[in-house]
């Protein structure tokens, strides 16, 4: 039998020399998956070189050379970890990057700043994961989530249901346009966040995993500067919110300045900052609802 220190570096080589960016982790999660056990008790057993029976060096070298094609590892697995929670994510819905943890602690930072039971809006929700994450962090939120695709809302509508016994309510999860959502919150509400699409039109992702994967609906802006949906979306949002309520909105790292610039230019806003992801590259816009 091969042991599992064997396993972990055979795998290790082939995704490093494939260009993966986290030869390691991948190998480890996608081990993990199949022993069924945890990131660190997959570390442990490489360190004590526990054999691994042979239909599970099978399946994990499968895994791998489907990790090698550029299959999204998260694909393969069919979970992604955001924030404190563990998602259900596969083809036909965004998989949720580390730097929208930042456009979500954004938020639940504004979320709890309103006070008790404050009214939160998602609005291009995706697999759910800042709608549902804002509500396990935010005492007492109120948490609504749209979601356009019909193949994405059926992954969000599975993580809501996975996480609701460990939520203090509920999140209101709906299929529809994030540009007319919730029309009996207009006004309302005290922070809208959003990941919306915002890829130029006509830009092509580098990354294999986006580019072939991610669906096209969550990705691209319908515009040539990427805007389109965004301030589309952020429209929407400065009905929703009560003066004085927040916007927090994720872009492209190129967009930090023009962004910020189509929001002020509205005349909706104020208090308009941009601010980094953990890389230091712009990431989200958080404004304030102007009084009306």
């Amino acid at each position: 039998m091969t042991s599992t220190d064997v396993l972990l570096a055979r795998a290790r080589t082939a995704l490093t020399a494939a260009g993966i960016a986290s030869p390691d982790a991948d190998a480890v999660e996608l081990l993990s998956h199949v022993l069924g056990v945890d990131h660190g008790e997959v570390r442990m057993r490489g360190i004590l070189r526990t054999p691994v029976v042979e239909r599970d060096v099978l399946r994990f070298d499968d895994l791998v050379e489907e990790r090698l094609a550029r299959v999204p590892l998260q694909h393969l697995t069919g979970r992604s970890f955001f924030r404190n929670l563990a998602l259900s994510v596969g083809p036909g819905v965004f998989v949720p990057r580390p730097e929208t943890e930042v456009t979500a602690g954004l938020a639940i930072d504004a979320a709890r700043a309103a006070g008790r039971s404050p009214v939160v809006v998602d609005l291009c929700t995706g697999s759910g994961a800042i709608a549902l994450a804002m509500a396990d962090e935010v005492p007492g939120a109120r948490v609504h989530a749209v979601e356009l695709s019909p193949d994405a809302h059926a992954w969000a509508e599975r993580n809501v249901g996975r996480h609701a016994g460990s939520l203090e309510h509920e999140v209101d999860l709906r299929l529809g346009d994030a540009t007319s959502a919730f029309p009996e919150l207009e006004g309302r509400v005290d922070v809208v966040v959003s990941n919306p699409p915002y890829i130029p039109d006509g830009a092509v992702p580098l990354d294999p995993e986006v580019r072939d994967h991610d669906p096209e609906v969550a990705l691209y802006g319908r515009s040539a500067d990427g805007l389109g949906v965004p301030l589309a979306v952020a429209a929407r949002a400065a009905e929703l919110l009560r003066d004085g309520g927040v916007l927090v909105m994720e872009h492209a790292d190129t967009q930090g300045q023009t962004l910020p610039a189509g929001l002020r230019a509205t005349g909706d806003w104020v208090d308009v900052v941009d601010h980094p992801d953990l890389t230091g590259r712009p990431r989200a816009t958080v404004a304030v609802r102007a009084p009306r």
